[in-house]
């Protein structure tokens, strides 16, 4: 099959998910286990199934190739968010033992999955070595930014250059801040999403300024979010091509702002599935290829 996705923004062609059913499982799974991976209270699943619905069908509408991530006892809540795990490169994907202990069997599931329907592995980042795929954010098919905070170390870094330097040009490294504290899920991606190869959503409050005066020198257009919708994900868009994006349902001022600059936006109720487990909709997929 095909694959390769160094793009925020290129169309995507075939895509990974996981549904609720398989991930949260049901209420009696979610009522013993949110406390542990630190969810802002327990998802009420019947909602899930609804949310995931809406969330699913902008999906299948859009993307040619849906592939569905089993159950696995090698997983747990989060595995609902295929994007961290991984990310897929041209040459195949790279595999992280995630800064999130919970989550540090995940990749498992995910390899054997991928590697059964033809995608090939390039390597994995080993520990102590910790990335997720929330920091690491294609500026274009040869330059990529990694953010270095709590879920992505210095070793992490070191060992993903190593194993892209063949086909990566430039690495931009983004000190990420202490923000919540230790425990919270702060990405690099959770700042900024691209939703247009000229045009980025973000939170400038969180971002270091040679970051902000790097992407403003790329001609990029910066759409701010404020503390509110950055709150609610609404840093957190998925482009399913340039000019056309998910968004949650709850940020009407990132939603105005995009639909003035032309982009089409589709939205879905995710309070129980998406901010309960601070995982918007790019945490939501995997997409294994744009073109």
């Amino acid at each position: 099959m095909d694959y390769g996705c160094q793009s925020m923004v290129k169309k995507i062609e075939s895509i990974l998910i996981k549904r609720p059913q398989q991930a949260f499982i049901s209420q009696e799974n979610l009522d013993k286990t949110w406390e542990e991976f630190k969810y802002f209270g327990c998802p009420d699943y019947e909602t899930v199934l609804k949310e995931y619905e809406v969330f699913e069908k902008y999906i299948t509408d859009n993307v040619e190739n849906v592939y569905y991530l089993p159950q696995d006892d090698r997983t747990g809540l989060d595995s609902i968010y295929t994007h961290d795990p991984l990310k897929i490169t041209k040459k195949g994907a790279i595999y992280f033992p995630m800064g999130k202990v919970l989550r540090g069997r995940e990749w498992e599931a995910t390899k054997e999955f991928l590697e059964g329907i033809g995608i090939p592995t390039l390597g994995r980042i080993e520990p102590p070595g910790k990335m997720e795929g929330g920091d690491v954010l294609w500026i274009d098919e040869k330059t990529v930014a990694i953010g270095r905070g709590y879920r992505t170390n210095d070793e992490g870094i070191r060992q993903f250059k190593e194993l892209t330097k063949d086909f990566i040009d430039e690495y931009i490294i983004v000190p990420m801040p202490h923000g919540e504290g230790e425990d919270a899920c702060l990405h690099l991606m959770s700042i900024i999403s691209f939703v247009d190869t000229d045009k980025a959503v973000v939170y400038s409050k969180f971002m270091p300024v040679f970051f902000r005066e790097y992407l403003i020198d790329r001609g990029i257009t910066l759409i701010e979010a404020d503390d509110d919708e950055y709150d609610y994900l609404g840093t957190n868009l998925l482009a399913l091509e340039p000019g056309k994006v998910i968004l949650i349902k709850g940020c009407p001022k990132v939603e105005a702002k995009l639909k003035e600059l032309g982009v089409e936006v589709m939205t879905y109720e995710g309070k129980e599935m998406s901010y309960r487990g601070t995982g918007g909709p790019t945490c939501l997929t995997c997409p294994l290829c744009r073109k």
